[in-house]
């Protein structure tokens, strides 16, 4: 029997995961040091802890929270305060006097009474500056702003729980270090930072959706809270049509997951699977999005040329090609020189080799396999593709198409030598079984 403490602990857990954001951004904006913001929100976890266990769950879990963290910041300040005074005294820093408020408690009260929708959006903002290298805006942003513990993130990535801790440390020691300013970024300071923000979303939920490595295809956890951050990310950020973008492609891809493996839990290609089982609510909704990011991308006045801000971006582009497989009843309705020609205009848009290979698949659905190959002999010579799996997979793909199917098992069985993940792998294999044996 499960004791009642182990109950209050989930609750806590709970709150404190839907809540963390909202405490850390209030809290930043008044010490204005992230790394100092978690430490208080723990403080209040930890009170949470300590009391809730046998004085009961709140009526209101988050309104207790705040209330601990605000104290906490409280005397925080004051023990600054009273720091500065005797430093004052001492005569080692005369204008501290003049930096230390006396209306703490009334500028705290009023900080955590706003709306905090602004200091959310500066706490997404701070996780993922570029000041930060990749791997430490994905786990600082999963750590503050989704409630992440070090463990999760650890096993999500499949990386040791130390190396996930040392990079938070050190996200916010470069933060702290650095100055970066705990605010939303305005005017042309705005497209560069919300790209880095969008990046690391999309990461998140690639990451969840496609497990690069280990033994399981999906890991829905992490998808769902990627869909979770971008979602809040479109609601601080209305006006950008690339976070509605990025909405609408995760939705839209989303609405895959349960087509995606078969009741043994091995991969079902897109184009085999049964699209009943897409989520048809979930294709909805991405769609609207993406109409939305459209209104939002179109020039402002008619006949006039369109600014860069008004050209689609590449979260935009991607998902106007999830939204034509949406929208196909079967794979045979799909309309695949339109992804063509999308994926043309993200290659012009994004130079890249992976969306130059996506290039080439959808080229050889459109236009037969034998032009796909020709795109897809230009990209051998790339060193960043030379140990990607789905390079030789699109290969064998094509292959076999062509009725070669020797050199399509060599091609899966280069593939499946490459990927780390396991199903993968194994579904790799399969398929050059299959082909060695008719060949």
């Amino acid at each position: 029997m499960t004791a009642p403490s182990d109950d209050a602990h989930r609750t806590i857990h709970h709150v404190f995961r839907a809540e963390s954001a909202r405490v850390v951004a209030s809290l930043a904006r008044i010490v204005r040091d992230v790394g100092l913001a978690e430490e208080l929100a723990q403080d209040a976890l930890v009170a949470a802890l300590e009391d809730w266990p046998t004085a009961g769950i709140p009526q209101n879990p988050g309104a207790w929270l705040m209330t601990a963290a605000k104290n906490r910041a409280l005397n925080a300040l004051k023990r600054d305060k009273m720091l500065a005074r005797k430093h004052a005294e001492l005569g080692r820093d005369p204008d501290a006097l003049g930096r230390a408020p006396d209306d703490l408690a009334a500028r705290i009260e009023a900080a955590l009474d706003d709306d905090i929708g602004d200091e959310r959006l500066a706490l997404i903002f701070t996780a993922c500056h570029p000041v930060l290298p990749t791997e430490a805006r994905v786990a600082l942003t999963l750590r503050l702003v989704a409630g992440l513990t070090t463990d999760e993130i650890a096993r999500a990535f499949l990386v040791p729980e130390p190396t996930v801790a040392q990079r938070i440390v050190r996200a916010k020691k470069t933060l702290a270090e650095k100055r970066v300013p705990f605010e939303v970024p305005r005017g042309e300071a705005l497209g560069p930072r919300l790209a880095s923000v969008l990046e690391v979303v999309y990461l998140v939920f690639n990451e969840g959706y496609a497990a690069t490595s280990g033994d399981d295809l999906l890991r829905p956890a992490l998808s769902d809270e990627a869909l979770r951050l971008a979602r809040l990310l479109a609601a601080l950020a209305s006006a950008e049509p690339e976070a509605h973008a990025l909405v609408a492609l995760l939705e839209l891809t989303a609405s895959r997951a349960a087509a995606r493996t078969d009741d043994a839990g091995e991969p079902v290609l897109l184009l085999d699977q049964d699209r009943t089982r897409w989520d048809h609510a979930q294709i909805a909704r991405g769609l609207a999005s993406l109409v939305r990011a459209d209104e939002l991308h179109r020039p402002s006045q008619a006949g006039a040329p369109p600014a860069a801000r008004d050209l689609p971006g590449p979260y935009a582009l991607q998902a106007a090609i999830a939204a034509c497989h949406a929208r196909a009843a079967t794979a045979d309705a799909t309309d695949w020189a339109r992804i063509a020609d999308l994926y043309a205009a993200l290659l012009e848009r994004v130079p890249s080799p992976v969306v130059a290979l996506n290039h080439a698949l959808a080229v050889s659905m459109a236009h037969g396999p034998a032009r796909g190959l020709e795109l897809l002999d230009a990209l051998d010579a790339e060193p960043s593709l030379a140990r990607y799996h789905l390079l030789p997979s699109a290969r064998a793909d094509m292959l076999d198409r062509l009725g070669r199917p020797a050199d399509a098992a060599a091609a899966f069985e280069r593939a499946a030598s490459l990927t780390e993940n396991a199903r993968q792998r194994a579904r790799l294999t399969a398929r050059a079984a299959r082909c060695r044996a008719s060949s």
